[in-house]
């Protein structure tokens, strides 16, 4: 009952984002294309939730939040996830704080800023960020906004407290969806 609750939170979040987008005209919005046959097939039937180490910190985080059924369902969803070492950067308790069942929202609040509608592949953000002339916005499923940016040739992730997270390995195909690696959690604005 409570995934369902938590799956329908995510599809009004995706649906108040695409009107967003369309009503704002974003020059510099990402379009979050559609798992297309071709990416599925490459994929195979392996979900985003098996792309997850078991024993991953956002893994752990996904399950105490009820986001981990929603990872295996149909998608598409590009998923942010930061590896073990991000988190480890984290103030002191935060993580543990968040595991409490008191702070679920907090948590699903900060997971599904880590979450694009769609699938969403590195070069996709890449002609975003040219399209843009150097940034573009990234609407998330949390109903918040990450701005990508180059580094190099990397993709840099910056939050909206200007806390920025490199993509450190990009395009991790599943059959509903993809998943890029970051070096940092990504915090979504204060409520």
């Amino acid at each position: 009952m409570l995934r369902g609750a938590l799956w329908l939170g995510l599809a009004a979040a995706l649906v108040g984002v695409s009107a967003c987008d369309n009503q704002a005209g974003g020059d510099n919005q990402a379009q979050a294309p559609a798992q297309s046959g071709e990416a599925r097939k490459a994929a195979g039937d392996k979900a985003l939730a098996s792309g997850l180490a078991e024993n991953s910190r956002f893994a752990a985080a996904a399950k105490a939040a009820g986001i981990d059924g929603t990872l295996a369902g149909p998608g598409p969803y590009t998923v942010i996830v930061p590896d073990d070492a991000a988190f480890n950067k984290l103030p002191a308790g935060m993580q543990e704080e968040w595991m409490k069942p008191e702070s679920r929202a907090q948590l699903t609040s900060v997971l599904t800023y880590h979450i694009l509608p769609g699938t969403v592949l590195a070069e996709d953000i890449g002609k975003a960020i040219d399209n843009a002339k150097g940034k573009a916005l990234l609407a998330t499923m949390g109903g918040g906004t990450l701005t990508a940016t180059r580094e190099g040739d990397r993709i840099v992730l910056t939050d909206s407290s200007g806390g920025k997270a490199t993509v450190t390995k990009a395009d991790e195909q599943y059959s509903n969806g993809v998943i890029h690696r970051v070096d940092t959690v990504l915090m979504p604005p204060k409520a």
